[in-house]
């Protein structure tokens, strides 16, 4: 067994929602459940044709809960065998109560700052409500106000809603947002308002403070959330979000919104928050094999620079390292660049390239370290000048 990795029994699953199901996960060993702050994600190893590979799922319990984790996982529909169905299909399809799953320690930057005495708000879509349920949970004994805000398509996909509500009190208050609510939604009052979050719905429901922010779901509803909170005076600083995706950061996403058809605010009022698409479409770097190795060379040589060129060999490109990228992926891609990745935190090994020349060193630690002379971009940075195999 790969190290880092333990055996947990699948306790009980329960159906949350039309597309959304809980996996309750306890350690087969008799030892105590992982140590996770609210927000983090567990890894689990999952079989496919080439043998296994590695999904990451939120922790969406209390995280002070010390007989389980619990993951709750929407059904993704993959494509022509693309793997974003892999994981969840896996799990709905495959997994009952008494099956045996590998799973890593809880990981991620994504978390509650429990130090902080700031109000909260969470700000979630679709089943990017599940860790912030995790943080919502630990928010009850922390005499903080906090507003829990969910987005979703109508009630037969909204999940933990109970759980939810069940925290609510005079501190603490859920609010609903249905898309497109159904008759019965309606009759039932399953939610709180029709159409989208926008800025005149925040306004409305939510007293103006001075915010810890915390945002999940499909990347436009994030980009628009994180929109809506800048315009609303929160700091960035104060804003957090979990984010995969070719774009490193909400904040470049924002600058580029497309043009799409109008949508219903929450509000009630014109839309001023639409649906977002970001399309990604590097330029093609192209070089000849003495131009790369002329630009490495001389990479290699300004080894006093503060913090150090990177080369791309394959590509001729090179870029200064200014700390302005958090990794060395992040510089690729603000190159110009478009390396392979996927988890863009250190647990899949997509990222992984040569390390021709120079050396790195890991802000987060891979879940499986690559061989020597191999690099993992998305969670390193470079000690000098470096030349990757890229």
């Amino acid at each position: 067994m790969t190290q880092g990795f333990r055996v947990f029994r699948v306790a009980d699953k329960v159906r949350e929602s039309e597309i959304i199901t809980s996996f309750y996960l306890e350690p087969t060993d008799g030892a105590p459940v992982w140590t996770v702050k609210p927000g983090q994600y567990l890894t689990l190893r999952v079989p496919n044709a080439e043998g296994t590979i590695l999904k990451t799922y939120s922790v969406s319990c209390d995280a002070s809960e010390a007989r389980h984790h619990r993951i709750t996982v929407k059904r993704e529909a993959g494509t022509n065998g693309a793997p974003d169905g892999i994981g969840s299909s896996w799990l709905h399809d495959r997994i009952e109560i008494g099956d045996e799953i590998d799973i890593a320690a809880p990981r991620g930057t994504f978390y509650l700052n429990e130090d902080s005495s700031r109000p909260v708000l969470l700000l979630s879509g679709g089943v990017g409500l599940t860790p912030l349920v995790s943080m919502l949970h630990r928010l009850q004994a922390s005499g903080r106000d906090v507003y829990f805000l969910h987005a979703c398509e109508n009630g037969q996909v909204h999940a933990l809603r109970d759980e939810v509500l069940s925290c609510e009190n005079d501190r603490t208050r859920p609010l609903f947002v249905y898309r497109a609510p159904s008759g019965a939604d309606r009759d039932a009052g399953l939610f709180h308002a029709e159409g989208m979050i926008d800025k005149a719905f925040l306004q409305t429901h939510v007293p103006i403070g001075d915010y810890d922010a915390y945002i999940c779901g499909p990347t436009p509803f994030m980009a628009a959330m994180y929109q809506l909170l800048l315009e609303l005076g929160v700091r960035k600083s104060q804003i957090a979000y979990e984010f995969f995706g070719k774009a490193t950061t909400l904040e470049a996403l924002v600058e580029k919104p497309a043009a799409v058809a109008p949508s219903k605010a929450a509000s009630r009022a014109a839309p001023t928050i639409q649906a977002l698409t970001f399309l990604t479409d590097p330029d093609a770097w192209a070089a000849d094999d003495s131009a790369a190795e002329t630009v490495a060379e001389t990479a290699l040589k300004n080894t006093t620079a503060p913090n150090g060129d990177v080369t791309f060999r394959k590509s001729g490109a090179s870029a200064e390292w200014d700390g302005s990228a958090g990794s060395l992926l992040e510089l690729a891609e603000n190159a110009g660049l478009n390396p392979d990745f996927s988890c863009r935190a250190g647990i899949c090994n997509t990222c992984k390239c040569g390390l021709i020349a120079g050396e790195v060193e890991y802000f987060e630690d891979p879940l499986i370290p690559p061989e020597a002379g191999q690099v993992l971009i998305c969670c390193a940075r470079p000690k000098g000048a470096v030349v990757l195999d890229i």
